[in-house]
């Protein structure tokens, strides 16, 4: 590897595994990454951005927009496994919200950007926040090298990918019609989504889960007053929370070993009380699950049961959940089973043809605009990330078995094309669902940084976390 430029170096104290830890990308996983090592003694860690602007919250966690609300209640979202009142004590104490409340996604990311500085206040020495983006990492006498864009070298023991998602990938049919980024957005949290639009005009969203959601509450929320279609292959879109339902009981061995079995299990469990319980109660053991299904079964739950699992277990706000009911009962908001046939770009509208689900027959859509909300991405070889392509390139990362994220060892290693795990680079956070399944939401995040910053100091600890 050839770089131009200078080492960024500093002062290397004694330490017992890593003395240097190198995380790239300061969303939720890193940052928290970044806190947790710095808790253990004499950690050096440095924490690379190539967007300041979401320094410390990432994507997830930096909207401003007052409509964006948690998924999950305030009470569960705490940054630190050990300490599950931190979030709600940090709430309390700014006269913000309760541990039932379901606060915005702003306020959370004002949270954990405070976490951070108040982290950098009290271990500042060891912590440096580097502005710049990763283009090459190389394992080379027991370290790494990480190559950045302005030409600098940064060396370290160890280097954790922390990259979030990959952005959504095009649907073929709109790819194919070579829309204008005026009539098509292909990542809605890059982009204005309702600038230029009129009241008359219609914007198609592809997609009906949390993406979508997200999205129609912006285009709300910004003054539009056209038709909102949202598409889907099956139309499901996300169920709401409910209030005062108890704690559910949590299930501690497989109900079933087969999927037919579990989906029988869940319908018991909801006849006998909510379904949301029985959803929830399987959440000690679903990454246990995942682990003890095979490639097949895996592959089978994907195919069949996904959706129906995502719209049940990642669910809304009850207030975000009433403002979707309301724009649907204005008819401004319409959710639509159905698949895309073929785009086609004409001067004063796109011309959707999508064929509804269960029919032959095609029909007409014409829309001043297509926003692309089929959710964040996990494959590998449809990235255009710099860095995942080119460590994709040198056989140093590969896509796991079902192209959901990046393939690793049951220790947080990436595994490379030829097999074999690396010794120095390891990956955290959604990318690594491919292994962990359960491994989007802070509950699931949170447990696996603050085990893998023990790990990586080789301070003995073993956790877990119920609900």
């Amino acid at each position: 590897m050839k770089f131009d430029g200078t080492m960024l170096q500093g002062p290397r104290p004694r330490f017992r595994t890593a003395t240097r830890v190198a995380i790239v990308g300061a969303g939720f996983s890193g940052t928290l990454l970044a806190i947790n090592l710095l808790e253990q003694a004499d950690v050096e860690v440095l924490l690379i951005e190539r967007d300041r602007r979401r320094m410390g919250a990432g994507v997830a966690y930096s909207s401003f927009d007052a409509a964006h609300l948690l998924n999950v209640r305030a009470g569960n979202m705490s940054a630190f496994p050990d300490r599950p009142d931190h979030f709600t004590d940090w709430l309390a104490a700014r006269g913000l919200g309760t541990a039932a409340a379901f606060v915005s996604r702003a306020t959370y990311g004002s949270y954990l950007r405070e976490t951070l500085a108040h982290a950098m206040e009290r271990h500042g020495r060891r912590l440096r926040l580097v502005d710049d983006e990763v283009l090459d990492i190389e394992e080379r006498d027991g370290r790494v090298t990480l190559g950045l864009v302005n030409g600098g070298l940064i060396e370290a023991d160890r280097a954790v990918l922390a990259i979030g998602n990959l952005p959504p990938h095009d649907h073929p049919a709109v790819a194919a019609a070579g829309l204008t980024p005026w009539r098509y957005v292909g990542d809605p949290w890059a982009s204005p989504l309702a600038e230029g639009l009129r009241s008359h005009q219609t914007v198609l969203v592809i997609g009906t889960g949390l993406t979508a959601i997200d999205v129609i509450l912006r285009l709300a929320s910004n003054g539009f007053k056209g038709r909102i279609i949202a598409m889907s292959r099956r139309g499901l879109r996300p169920h709401r929370h409910v209030e005062g339902l108890p704690r559910p009981q949590p299930v501690l061995v497989t109900p079933a070993p087969h999927l037919s079995g579990l989906v029988r299990w869940a319908r018991g469990a909801a006849r006998a009380g909510d379904w949301r319980l029985a959803v929830d109660s399987v959440r000690p053991v679903t990454q246990m699950m995942w682990a003890a299904a095979g490639p097949a079964k895996r592959a089978r739950f994907l195919r069949h049961l996904r959706p129906f699992w995502d719209v049940h277990r990642h669910r809304l706000a009850p207030e975000v959940a009433a403002r979707i009911d309301a724009l649907i009962a204005t008819r401004q908001l319409v959710f639509r089973a159905g698949k895309i046939a073929d785009v086609a770009s004409e001067p004063d509208s796109v011309v959707v043809r999508w064929r509804s689900r269960g029919e032959d027959a095609l029909q007409r859509l014409d829309v001043a605009r297509i926003i692309n909300c089929t959710g964040p991405q996990g494959d590998l070889l449809r990235a255009s990330d710099p860095l995942v392509r080119r460590l994709l390139k040198k056989g140093m990362i590969r896509p796991d078995a079902l192209r959901l994220g990046l393939d690793i060892d049951r220790s947080g290693h990436v595994v490379g094309a030829d097999g074999a795990a690396a010794a120095h680079i390891l990956a955290i956070g959604p990318m690594t669902r491919g292994d962990l399944w359960e491994v989007v939401a802070v509950p699931d995040i949170r447990t696996q940084v603050s085990a893998l910053a023990r790990r990586l100091v080789n301070a003995h600890w073993t956790g877990g976390e119920g609900l």
